[in-house]
């Protein structure tokens, strides 16, 4: 079995020998041109003059487009289900919307030219007054009709109000988060290559399929013409599910000059010009009995949004299936502000939302004196309590357990500042983890060569993640054949249409589809040899069939898969399987299908300068079925760390007088470095979830983050009995009571 195994990543070797092609670092046939955005230096207002003279004077440059000169475009289709699908465009107009959007493009011979014939660009403005500050607007708050992934708004089960006004204990606090954006090593970029009425498009991207249809219907071409190219891309977490300015005006500019175009966003740039996650006040509402037994939970959270497209994080969505309480409520206000907009971060919405309640259910155990763990377990719930259907596979108590051993947990002081080593303050913390599971329509093909290699074709994109592997794992597995005689092809929007990589969704859509593909293959090549009289299979059961090391066996007789393909199908022989969108599976009407976890911190806070720093970390997860236990691994550390950021580091400052993100680059927007990561471990228990699909398999790039934060944030307070709930927890917020404690 190859399915669980910890296979090193079957693109590693290209990566490390430099030889795995990004999207900036692809090349056309004729030497490309570079293209540079120039954006708005207000954050609202209209242009009323621009004068790109003297950039179009400058040394090597081909074009300046503004809005003056730009084609016209289409506008988004609201029809479209999905935003990440429909028109984005660019230069429309002279109206500015937020700070950073673009009011020029400049194409020129080389980047540095383009860069620098940008600045030269003299704008105009009548600048109006915007909406920067979500905390002076909040009588503009306001219900949308949904929230992200098409959940609801607000939810209410029992009585609320009465029973939390009952309740023998009660926690009533607001929680806060700040603006963050995903930050991928690899900046947003692309080569847009005309060929005729045809573009070639070289986009690091996460979805194929949606940077299709968004280029073509802004450049109201048939998404025939489109060509996407993504075979690598270096990190989306979210940013990359659509195609941004970058792309639509590398190609608009392609066919307007004819000539191939490059464009890739400096880290500043990104900050302005790629959508966010929204700040967050969360009101977190716990009442329970004595013994800790929840009777009430209420979770309310109000962010902002874009005046142009509304975003609304389900940030508290994932309460609704976390924890027994017979008394409910839920509800999502925005607030528009003059801002880029909102878009999916990593874990949108249980990241920030976990945050928030798991750091509440820390201080009811504080309250009740009762231990952290024992809570959990005791208000686990038997169904899903919002649904009121079966939970498909749930093991929150096993990872919670499990975790507790392996952390010596036990060991945690139960009272808080209360353990000294040195000059520093030690606490422990811990959270549950869940995260729902989701599938999307996907289609994948699985082609047989007359050499006996299996190739694996889709659009479907590796950012990173270990697509390659996984699905090379699948098809060996299920053909029986070495892992090296597998070859997997991704990223290319002419083969079968995946959902991409996002949401958690791509193993488990591809694998699944690409399981269902080989499954046509054996049965089709089954069939042939055991009806063929020149096949040592002829007149042989097919179900008592075994396909190992490249052969097909039936009792003693055995054939090479490869002779059986030679024989039938002398240009090889392929397959496509598919996946359904979860709308269409019944399972997921029938059943809550999640993910689960439990994390475990510890950390030292320095008594005297009150420097945060953590000691070890450890994370105990339930995700059905493991297809490859190395890349599993990677992607739940990777996780964890983001929460960690999240309590710790992460925090997009805006100047609330311009709409300027003040924190513009990794040198102020703070992410965790090597030397701030330590002693940090991820363990999967075993599993099998049949009703998630036909492997068992669940996601997990994104579990990881969900409640990692808070674990963090509670072991703060453990060692030195402060509750910070304005996130990230920073020096400012914690030394000026510090005194207090660390006598």
């Amino acid at each position: 079995m190859m399915i669980g195994e910890a296979l090193n990543r079957v693109d590693g070797p290209l990566k490390v020998a430099g030889q795995a092609t990004y999207a900036y670092e692809q090349w056309a046939a004729d030497q490309p041109l570079y293209g540079f955005i120039a954006g708005a230096t207000i954050g609202k207002g209209r242009i009323t003059r621009i004068d790109t003279s003297l950039a179009e004077r400058s040394p090597g440059v081909r074009m300046v487009m503004t809005h003056r000169n730009a084609p016209a475009q289409g506008t988004p289709d609201l029809s479209t289900a999905w935003e990440y699908w429909r028109a984005y465009p660019a230069l429309s107009g002279p109206d500015v919307n937020h700070y950073g959007e673009p009011v020029a493009f400049v194409v020129a011979t080389t980047f540095e030219q383009a860069r620098a014939a940008a600045n030269l660009v003299q704008v105009d403005y009548t600048q109006e007054s915007g909406h920067y500050d979500i905390t002076a607007h909040r009588d503009q708050a306001y219900a949308p009709e949904a929230v992200n992934a098409g959940l609801q708004t607000d939810t209410a089960v029992g009585d609320f109000d009465t029973a939390f006004s009952t309740a023998a204990v009660r926690v009533d606090q607001r929680y806060t988060t700040p603006y963050e954006l995903s930050q991928p090593m690899e900046p947003h970029a692309c080569l847009v290559v005309p060929s005729g009425a045809d573009l070639t498009v070289y986009v690091s991207c996460q979805i194929v399929d949606s940077a299709r249809s968004s280029i073509a219907s802004t450049l109201q071409l048939d998404e025939q013409r489109i060509h996407i190219v993504t075979p690598y891309t270096g990190g989306g977490f979210g940013s990359k599910l659509r195609v941004h300015h970058e792309t639509i005006l590398a190609a608009l500019a392609a066919r307007a000059l004819g000539q191939p175009i490059k464009v890739a966003l400096t880290r500043q740039q990104i900050f302005h010009l790629v959508g966010l996650r929204p700040t967050s006040d969360q009101r977190v509402r716990l009442g329970a009995e004595r013994d800790g037994r929840l009777v009430a939970i209420a979770h309310e959270v109000t962010m902002n949004t874009s005046p142009l497209k509304e975003y609304a994080e389900q940030t508290a969505a994932t309460t609704r299936s976390l924890y027994a309480a017979p008394n409910r409520l839920t509800r999502h206000r925005l607030i528009p502000l003059d801002l880029p907009r909102g878009e999916d971060v990593r874990a949108p919405g249980e990241a920030p939302g976990m945050l928030a309640v798991e750091s509440a259910m820390d201080e009811l155990a504080d309250a009740l004196g009762m231990d952290p763990v024992e809570l959990r377990i005791r208000n686990e719930p038997e169904y899903d309590p919002e649904r009121d259907v079966p939970f498909s596979d749930r093991h929150t108590i096993d990872c919670l357990r499990e975790g507790a051993r392996r952390f010596g947990w036990e060991h945690r002081p139960t009272k808080p500042a209360s353990r000294r080593d040195g000059r520093w303050l030690v606490g422990y913390g811990m959270s549950a983890a869940i995260r729902g599971h989701f599938q999307m329509p996907t289609r994948m093909r699985v082609r047989l060569t007359p050499e006996g290699t299996a190739v694996v074709q889709s659009d479907m994109t590796d950012i990173g993640t270990g697509t390659y592997t996984i699905l090379t794992q699948v098809a060996a597995d299920a053909l029986g054949l070495p892992p090296d005689r597998v070859r997997v092809e991704l990223g290319i929007s002419e083969y079968p249409v995946s959902s991409g990589s996002g949401g958690s969704w791509g193993s488990g859509n591809t694998s699944t589809a690409v399981h269902r593909a080989c499954a046509v293959l054996r049965e089709k090549l089954l069939a042939e040899a055991c009806t063929d009289a020149h096949s040592p299979l002829h007149g042989l059961d097919p179900a008592e069939a075994v396909f190992s090391d490249g052969n097909v066996r039936i009792g003693r007789a055995s054939e090479a898969l490869r002779e059986i393909v030679v024989r039938g199908h002398p240009e090889g022989v392929d397959a496509e399987g598919e996946t359904a969108g979860m709308a269409d599976d019944p399972n997921y009407k029938s059943y809550s299908i999640n993910t689960y976890g439990a994390h475990f911190a510890e950390v030292g806070v320095d008594a005297d300068t009150a420097e945060i720093r953590l000691r070890r970390m450890l994370g105990v997860f339930s995700v059905g079925r493991v297809l490859n236990a190395k890349t599993a691994r990677s992607q739940l550390i990777g996780g964890m760390i983001w929460g960690l950021s999240a309590a710790l580091d992460e925090d997009a400052v805006v100047d609330t007088r311009s709409g300027a993100f003040v924190t513009r680059d990794l040198a102020n927007y703070l992410v965790p470095v090597h030397a701030d990561v330590p002693e940090i471990d991820a363990v999967m228990l075993e599993g099998y979830d049949e009703k998630a699909n036909v492997l068992g398999a669940k996601g997990v790039g994104e579990l990881g983050i969900c409640g990692s934060g808070a674990a963090v944030a509670n072991a703060v307070f453990n060692a030195t009995g402060i509750r910070v709930r304005d996130f990230p927890i920073t020096l400012d917020k914690l030394l000026p009571h510090l005194p207090l404690v660390a006598t």
